[in-house]
């Protein structure tokens, strides 16, 4: 394992109150805050939706298959809790390449008596590789929700992100969603990637509303569209409902 580079997954583990990260992660951390210091409540924003946008797939979707990729070090109210809550039957394959995530995976399959949630290493970049391993999981013939938060953003437009959304999409069955977060070009995030960029970890790649809304076309977007992470379908519990954020998120359901 290289403790030498900084790893996405550990610092955003750290900005939930963590405490598995190195001391490299911890410095690029300090470096990020000074140009973005609310980044910890993206953070917490960012799990808050997902929980809303889990929940909403799964009580008003009826999907009882979750696919989450780039899933980060398990924490309180990980995608399988979440829609496992709804239904207990729900199945969710976890995808992640951090070897850190891939020990707790590990860990909490050992340690958890939900049994239809299991884990894949893998990279958002190999989508079909991907489709393999969910399919000895999954039943592709029923609707699945894709969850990619905060991973899409590690893409580069070489690696053509909306191809590989759409290749991921393409085998799962009408009724399917897509549920997506990512940083928005400007000013306020800017500096922060600059930060990430130069640390010598996987190069991110912000994207204009336009870019972000169009990962969704061919499906149907849910209200209210692609709008700041709080302001997704916020309950009164929502943190910072009333804040504009750098993160924007969506959610839309394959016709």
């Amino acid at each position: 394992m290289n403790t030498e580079i900084p790893s996405p997954a550990r610092i955003y583990d750290l900005w939930l109150g963590g405490k598995d990260n190195y001391e490299i992660d911890r410095v690029v951390s300090a470096q990020i805050l000074q140009a973005v210091p609310e980044l910890p409540i993206l953070a917490k924003t960012n799990r808050e939706f997902l929980g809303r946008a889990v929940r909403c797939v799964a009580e008003e979707g009826g999907v009882r298959q979750f696919l989450d990729i780039g899933t980060g070090i398990p924490t309180a109210d990980n995608t399988h809790q979440v829609a496992q809550a709804v239904s207990a039957d729900c199945k969710v394959v976890y995808v992640d390449n951090d070897p850190v995530v891939l020990a707790h995976a590990r860990a909490l399959l050992r340690g958890s008596e939900q049994g239809d949630t299991w884990f894949v290493d893998s990279d958002l970049r190999e989508p079909d590789k991907i489709l393999e391993a969910a399919e000895e999981y999954l039943d592709f013939s029923q609707p699945i929700g894709l969850v990619l938060l905060g991973v899409v953003d590690f893409l580069s437009d070489g690696d053509r992100p909306k191809e590989i959304i759409q290749r991921l999409l393409a085998p799962m069955a009408s009724g399917s969603y897509l549920v997506i977060s990512h940083g928005l070009v400007g000013k306020q995030l800017e500096e922060g990637v600059r930060s990430w960029n130069e640390s010598g970890g996987v190069p991110m790649t912000l994207r204009t509303h336009e870019e972000l809304t169009g990962f969704f076309d061919g499906l149907e977007l849910l209200e209210p569209g692609v709008v700041a992470l709080p302001r997704w379908r916020p309950t009164p519990e929502t943190l910072y409902a009333d804040r504009e954020a750098v993160y924007y998120a969506g959610v839309g359901r394959k016709p």
